[in-house]
This record gives C-alpha cells, sequence and structure tokens, in this order.
C-alpha cells in the first residue's frame, strides 16, 4: 500500500465512494448510524448503512488502501448486522496510521422517501466522532432522483461520497 511521502510538502489526496442498497422488509433504515422510521431497510451483511460506507471507500481510495471489502468481507460473521460506525471508526484508524488525516469528506444521499435532511446534523456528528474530527469535516447532503430509476421507485437508496486527505500527523 501506499504512504505519504516524507517531504516538507503538503500532498492532498481525493478518493471517490459510492454504495447503494435495496430497501427490504424486516431491517431498520440507518443512515450515518442514525436509525430513521421508516417502513423499510437497507438490506447488507452489516448495518446496511449505504452512507458510512461509501465514506469509507472514499476515505480507503483516498490513501490507497483498497476497499471496504477487502477489510470487512461480508463473508465474515463478525461482521454480521455490525454498525458501520465501528467499521468507519477502524477505517480512520487505518488511514491515520498510513500517515494520512482528513481534510474533508462530502456525501450525497439519493433518496425519494423518507425525507433526510432534518437527520444531517445527527449524521455529521456520528461519523465525524467516529472518525475523530469536527462535524465542520463532514458534509451531508440529501438529493432525490425525481422518481428515476431505483432510487426515484423507492427500491433502494445510494450514495455518493469524496474523501479528500491530508499528507502529516
Amino acid at each position: 500500500m501506499s504512504t505519504p511521502p516524507r517531504s516538507e510538502s503538503l500532498e492532498f489526496r481525493s478518493g471517490i465512494g459510492f454504495d447503494s442498497h435495496p430497501l427490504t422488509e424486516g431491517r431498520k433504515l440507518v443512515l450515518g448510524g442514525v436509525e430513521i422510521p421508516h417502513d423499510r431497510g437497507l438490506s447488507g451483511h452489516s448495518d446496511g448503512d449505504v452512507l458510512v460506507h461509501a465514506v469509507m471507500d472514499a476515505l480507503l481510495g483516498a490513501a490507497n488502501l483498497g476497499d471496504k471489502g477487502l477489510h470487512f468481507p461480508s463473508s465474515d460473521p463478525q461482521y454480521k448486522d455490525i454498525s458501520s460506525l465501528v467499521l468507519l471508526e477502524r477505517v480512520g484508524v487505518l488511514v491515520a496510521e498510513a500517515g494520512w488525516r482528513l481534510s474533508n469528506v462530502d456525501a450525497t444521499i439519493l433518496a425519494q422517501n423518507p425525507r433526510l435532511s432534518p437527520f444531517n446534523a445527527e449524521m455529521r456528528e456520528n461519523m465525524a466522532k467516529s472518525l475523530s474530527v469536527s462535524p465542520s469535516r463532514v458534509s451531508v447532503k440529501v438529493t432525490t432522483t425525481d422518481y428515476l430509476g431505483f432510487v426515484g421507485r423507492e427500491e433502494g437508496i445510494a450514495v455518493c461520497a469524496v474523501a479528500t486527505l491530508m499528507s502529516g500527523r
């Protein structure tokens, strides 16, 4: 895996993360570690938190450390129903051990329903706490697809995230 430069200059790296999961009966809807009142939740081996999953992949990508599946395979029973915030904390440690620190992360949730903007602050705070950074370094936005595609048909939720890391501790 890559290591940051040892020179005096500050280096920045960005990574992109994407995740989507189908909505299903009998599951809680968890986004950014927040349980959202809804009639269905996201399927997944862990808690199905697509927001945190996309952020993890953005961070891992920026640090050139692979992806979440490499570090937390769904074939491993220890990750069954685990809180994705626990995994995000572990990703934060991996990124720091590789010599990087978070400049910022920006994520966009694509969901037709339920209305998610009232939960933005809590989602930001949860992820910032897991990453040991100020919530000002974590941005969460929500949009719909105007009834287009699987998101618009309310079959699932998707997230796209970008993370920027800085060299140095």
